[in-house]
């Protein structure tokens, strides 16, 4: 069966503005701090002119003056609901399970880091050609969107739910087109052959961005609350877990809350040893944004960590960001178990009849982990502790009045 995310994002309120008006409503912006130092530092001296070239990044700052614009993302909710695999909350177990190697065999196939069990996971095994060619297909609607849509003018949480939505959409595609990787360092990606966060997977409004630049030139810059880089996944086991549901204006404030409490609390995120804080490297990526000196990353953490996780920030006086794991946030690491996987029938009454595919068998990598992950969710119910999320209204007038604007 393929993928149900055919239909293309849709607009609801007021009709699509064209990239005309757009880039003309743009001009009239001011740049922020950090793009202005961006254009100064990167921008090429005409040959004739002897000026400045604009930063062609100036389009995507937000706007002063706003319209009633939201986006559709139905169909991208439909597919994560598919695809990825939920882990269950962070439970810190110290040590981890230890991966055994199944009967027959020394070799331990599938995952076997310390954080395996934290952070869902795409089941990248399970996708087929039909799905493949959906998710290319979604990307460029959601980059026609971006390109005829005014971004700059939409509501900001409007905004950054487009671009928190892009970024993951693109990273999945790019990693389901080159599967099976251990790794997605492995590959080669984007036109520019490059690395998965360098490379360049999308192009909104004539401009060509990788997930790096996503991040870090457009959202980090523009959104002053660092609880916005828990929405970029990265397709790593120690990167923010993938949420199963789409980012939107309504739900993107409280799912980036969800997102932040489960990667402080979790392995991945904080840690202690030798007398020193042990924080994911993705901390160091967004300190120039967000965090000046450790001091300002601890307050940042508290608001988010359980009681063993503050003691931990209270208790270690030096920061070091080391943590992380690269493995590809998959059900089998890759190439999985290489051990008999389909079942066939063969006509026993005929000498060397070929053998008729009768079905398959589950990975043998992939099951082990689902069964250490029922393991772990039995855990947390048997501590009491909550294994989903739920999320009252729909962010919308009424009772819970106007969802809280990510600033």
């Amino acid at each position: 069966m393929g993928l149900p995310i055919e239909g293309v994002a849709m607009m609801k309120k007021s009709a699509l503005a064209t990239s005309s008006l757009a880039v003309a409503a743009l001009l009239a912006t001011g740049l922020s701090p950090a793009l202005a130092e961006n254009a100064m530092t990167a921008a090429a001296f005409t040959a004739d002119q002897g000026v400045a070239a604009p930063d062609p990044l100036a389009r995507f700052v937000p706007a002063a003056d706003r319209t009633d614009h939201t986006i559709d993302y139905r169909h991208w909710d439909e597919a994560l609901a598919w695809f990825v695999i939920p882990m269950g909350p962070p439970l810190r177990i110290t040590p981890p399970p230890k991966a055994e190697p199944r009967l027959g065999t020394r070799i331990t196939y599938g995952h076997t880091s310390r954080f395996r069990l934290e952070g869902n996971r795409i089941a990248f095994s399970m996708l087929t050609d039909e799905v493949r060619a959906a998710l290319t297909e979604y990307r460029q609607d959601l980059e026609r969107v971006g390109t005829e849509l005014d971004l700059a003018r939409l509501p900001r949480n409007e905004q950054l739910a487009y671009w928190l939505n892009l970024h993951n959409v693109a990273v999945i595609e790019a990693l389901a087109h080159e599967y099976p990787l251990r790794t997605p360092a492995e590959g080669r990606f984007g036109t520019n052959d490059e690395s998965l966060q360098d490379a360049t997977l999308v192009t909104v409004k004539g401009v060509a961005l990788s997930p790096r630049d996503i991040r870090e030139r457009i959202v980090y810059p523009n959104w002053r609350d660092p609880k916005v880089i828990y929405g970029f996944w990265r397709g790593e086991i120690g990167g923010p877990s993938i949420q199963r549901l789409a980012y939107s204006g309504a739900n993107v404030d409280t799912l980036l809350d969800f997102g932040a409490e489960e990667f402080a609390n979790s392995l991945r995120g904080v840690d202690a040893w030798g007398g020193r804080l042990r924080v994911s490297r993705i901390y160091d990526e967004a300190k120039p944004f967000y965090f000046a000196d450790e001091d300002v990353l601890r307050d940042h953490l508290r608001q988010y960590a359980r009681e063993d996780v503050q003691e931990l920030i209270e208790k270690n006086a030096r920061v070091s960001y080391t943590i992380y794991d690269e493995d590809i946030a998959d059900l089998m690491f890759g190439k999985g178990d290489p051990d008999l996987n389909v079942l066939c029938t063969v006509d026993e009454t005929s000498i060397g009849a070929a053998c008729t595919l009768a079905g398959a068998i589950p990975d043998a990598a992939a099951m082990r982990l689902m069964e250490e992950r029922a393991q772990k969710l039995y855990r947390a119910w048997k501590r009491g502790i909550r294994t989903g999320m739920v999320i009252f209204g729909d962010g919308t007038d009424g009772e819970y009045g106007e969802p809280k604007e990510v600033r």
